[in-house]
């Protein structure tokens, strides 16, 4: 069963496994013990940090091993900010970061500090000139994923640390999703990861603090991990992790080659055998194994229930699915079509045959699943009946609105429109995003004694 979720979470990597099983022997014992068993979990210890610190491009004493990467992601925010309180209690993050980072920014404004969002471009790019712009005198902390866990489109990681560093400003950079593929461009002052998405075992983090950062960890602490990371150390599994990043790291170069090219033959492809289908994020600067796409008129939930009967399994940023009313964040700041999402992430040997049949099977999924939803097969108009029609879609969720505002933007003369009443918060994303893919003009959205009007003027 071909799994394409590996930005969710790798397969744990055979070094990985071989790693983990030996140390499980050798490092159970207290590495701040002095006896001989201590002594050679120490040993392990410190050989998977000079290995993960290689990896990263720092130095073995600035690197702490947390227990997961959103731990590492929280207590580098929280300990940068009490750091620099001095300097001001203002944040600064991209709007398509991954919630850990999101989630800490809350946080930071519910104690009283601010935070700032910089936007990003369709495919999902934040400019490093806007991000400069974003940066104040009392700015504490600027965070910027390297690239994009959705979408996979990669950030201009070294321009904007350029940018906080004429401005004073030590960067963050989470760099869970590209740190298995090379290593991070530098300027950054502090970096945070997660094993599992490069093959390693869950439950190991990595947060590296530059030297001269100011830094105050926050919450109890104790001896361990230079008091950033309190507990006992889960050695086998940080031995683990510090050889499967050595192991992917060794194959990236070739594997990278040949994952880029199976995304390139889905990103060609799928919008040749599924109509109406928007592919998302940077073409070109982008992580080599991962493609989002969206299909109109598609129940998420849904489509990624048929995929997986047909075995396959993938992930979606769609807002419809049982898990969230409401698009993905990311999906939102793009400004792209949330409905039916699919994400595809490729791990470390998947075959062209899994590409190709993949391919074969997911036409007739999407059409199965638009069939049942009663959308429409083809974009043709129908002869224009009224000026202006309203169409009522309360209460009915994604991509229903969108269902029924392409059933009946043809029975409207060209410049008439269509005003869809919706309440669901979809639709604000993806009626703009219908029109756009459809040439339809987008009015804008008008207040409604329930949800909102959404207006659309048809051009053709």
């Amino acid at each position: 069963m071909p799994y394409f979720d590996a930005a969710s979470s790798a397969p744990l990597h055979p070094v990985a496994r071989q790693a983990l099983l030996a140390a499980l022997d050798e490092g159970w014992s207290d590495p701040a013990r002095l006896y001989r068993e201590g002594r050679r979990a120490r040993l392990l210890l410190d050989a998977a940090r000079e290995a993960a610190a290689e990896a990263v491009g720092c130095r073995p004493d600035e690197l702490t091993f947390t227990s997961s990467g959103t731990r590492a992601v929280h207590s580098g925010i929280s300990g940068a900010l009490a750091g620099r309180r001095r300097v001001g209690r203002h944040l600064v993050v991209s709007a398509v970061e991954h919630s850990s980072v999101l989630h800490s920014a809350a946080a930071h404004e519910a104690q009283g500090g601010t935070f700032a969002e910089v936007p990003v471009d369709r495919a999902g790019t934040v400019s490093a000139a806007a991000y400069g712009e974003a940066l104040r005198e009392d700015t504490a902390l600027a965070c910027l994923q390297s690239a994009n866990h959705e979408v996979g489109t990669e950030q201009p990681v070294a321009e904007v640390a350029e940018a906080c560093r004429a401005a004073g400003v030590p960067l963050l950079v989470d760099a869970a999703q590209s740190l298995g593929w090379g290593p991070v461009p530098g300027g950054w002052s502090l970096l945070a990861a997660s094993a599992h998405k490069w093959g390693g075992p869950s439950g190991v983090g990595l947060l590296a603090v530059r030297k001269g950062v100011r830094f105050a960890p926050q919450g109890a602490a104790d001896e361990r991990e230079s008091g950033r990371a309190a507990g006992f150390e889960n050695i086998p599994a940080v031995v683990a992790a510090a050889a499967s990043l050595r192991a992917v790291r060794a194959e990236a170069a070739v594997e990278s080659v040949r994952l880029r090219a199976l995304v390139d033959r889905i990103r060609a492809t799928v919008g040749s055998v599924v109509p109406d289908v928007e592919v998302v994020g940077d073409p070109v600067r982008r992580l080599p194994h991962l493609v989002t796409f969206s299909c109109l008129y598609v129940d998420g939930e849904t489509l990624l229930h048929e995929l997986d009967r047909e075995g396959f399994s993938v992930s979606s940023g769609s807002s419809c699915t049982s898990s969230t009313l409401t698009p993905s964040h990311v999906l939102k700041a793009m400004g792209v079509l949330s409905e039916g999402n699919v994400r595809v992430s490729l791990p470390a040997g998947t075959t062209e045959d899994d590409v190709d049949r993949f391919l074969r099977v997911l036409p007739g999924v999407v059409a199965g699943v638009r069939e049942r939803l009663g959308a429409p097969v083809s974009p043709a108009p129908s002869p224009a009946t009224a000026a202006s029609l309203v169409v009522d879609a309360l209460g009915r969720r994604c991509p229903i609105p969108v269902i029924e505002l392409a059933k009946v933007i043809g029975e409207v003369p060209v410049g008439g429109t269509v005003t869809v009443l919706s309440d669901d918060e979809a639709a604000r994303l993806d009626i703009p995003a219908w029109c756009e893919m459809r040439e339809q003009e987008y009015v804008g959205e008008e207040p409604a004694d329930r949800g909102s009007a959404y207006v659309v003027r048809r051009l053709s």
